[in-house]
């Protein structure tokens, strides 16, 4: 796997399959999500659309716009290819028109999938898929597919912006800014990672990436994970792992926690998971990173622990609302720091994700199967 800085040739990125040429509001709603099925591997070819001299691809909304500039210059020599992108409110007047839709942060609901008549397949840029409501979807017989992050360096660069996060609630990044204005110097003083306990919680592709980072700076490594099987887990666990544990165990992993850095799917089990009780099991002072979803944490909690300085500093880079309140009161503590939602966002991981977006939407045009998306109905 290339580095998440690399980046890729423009001509790489304009390099169809052999097999594809010769065929040819605003705001993420804090509800609870939509619960979604066991994921299944592949599926085959969905057949061609109903529309053939144009498929057209739909984004949803102007955030995260490099997804789809990307994917504009991935399919820019196939005409038959078109790519739009709409605000948010206007997605259920246009959903009508497209065969892949590309959902960012627009809450895909059973009245818009409604609307999706030449609808073939709805996906994520990326993982989460907590937005759709796969039900409906599978009722109207459209799929649903997210990109597995293992396979576009998405799961890496999270992973490392985890450590980003982590080092700077560790050596307290926002008071490390105010001693630079003041021309202080030999302040703030920090900690390091080195010694301290770590807790991730999920174990899947970026909590695996996450270990793997996290190992050197010698570090004791506990994490949770719903199934501890060999076939889960691509990597050996006892390697990475000094402490494993189902989901029923965090509250006691969290005792030995001096870092706690979140790593789960986001679903109607898991809103909120970080709640009073989860916080209150951790040592005073310990520290809390997310770069998963932002409703995994309760804001009332966090914030609570954050004021009676049980909770020792706070970094994410998700929340509760999106885009996040600049004003937004859990952003005045100084051990509290937020970056825009950027953790898998590198050249690399976008323009590789771009590349699967339109691969897809051509071997949709042509009825080719898919090899580079993951079905979850």
């Amino acid at each position: 796997m290339a580095s998440a800085a690399t980046k890729l040739p423009l001509s790489s990125l304009l390099q169809l399959s052999r097999t594809a040429v010769a065929a040819a509001g605003r705001r993420l709603i804090p509800n609870l999500p939509f619960s979604a099925r066991g994921y299944s591997k592949m599926a085959g070819p969905i057949g061609n659309n109903d529309h053939n001299d144009v498929t057209r691809v739909l984004f949803c909304g102007p955030y995260w716009p490099a997804s789809t500039i990307y994917t504009k210059e991935y399919v820019q020599n196939y005409p038959f290819i078109q790519v739009d992108e709409v605000d948010l409110e206007q997605v259920p007047e246009v959903i009508h028109n497209y065969h892949l839709c590309v959902v960012k942060n627009r809450r895909i609901d059973s009245d818009i999938i409604a609307k999706a008549t030449k609808m073939k397949i709805i996906m994520q840029y990326g993982v989460g898929l907590e937005g759709v409501d796969i039900n409906a979807a599978t009722e109207h017989k459209i799929k649903v597919a997210r990109i597995p992050g293992s396979t576009t360096g998405n799961a890496i660069a999270c992973a490392e912006m985890a450590i980003y996060l982590t080092l700077g609630v560790l050596r307290k990044q926002k008071e490390m800014d105010a001693a630079v204005k003041q021309k202080d110097l030999g302040l703030p003083v920090g900690e390091t990672i080195f010694g301290k306990t770590v807790l991730i919680l999920g174990f899947g592709s970026i909590g695996v990436e996450v270990a793997k980072r996290l190992r050197p700076f010698g570090v004791k490594i506990l994490a949770t994970k719903r199934n501890w099987t060999s076939n889960t887990v691509p990597c050996d666990v006892d390697g990475l792992v000094d402490k494993k544990g189902g989901p029923e165990d965090m509250y006691e992993l969290a005792r030995e926690a001096d870092i706690v850095i979140t790593c789960m799917t986001l679903n109607s089990g898991s809103v909120g998971i970080v709640d009073h009780k989860f916080l209150s099991a951790l040592k005073k002072g310990s520290y809390l990173i997310n770069i998963a979803r932002g409703l995994l944490l309760d804001y009332k909690a966090v914030f609570n622990h954050l004021e009676s300085g049980h909770l020792g500093g706070l970094g994410i880079d998700v929340a509760w609302m999106e885009p996040f309140d600049p004003e937004d009161p859990i952003l005045k503590f100084s051990n509290v720091i937020i970056t825009p939602h950027i953790a898998g966002i590198t050249e690399y991981s976008y323009r590789t994700m771009a590349k699967v977006v339109g691969d897809v939407a051509l071997k949709l045009h042509t009825g080719e199967p898919f090899t580079e998306i993951e079905f979850v109905n």
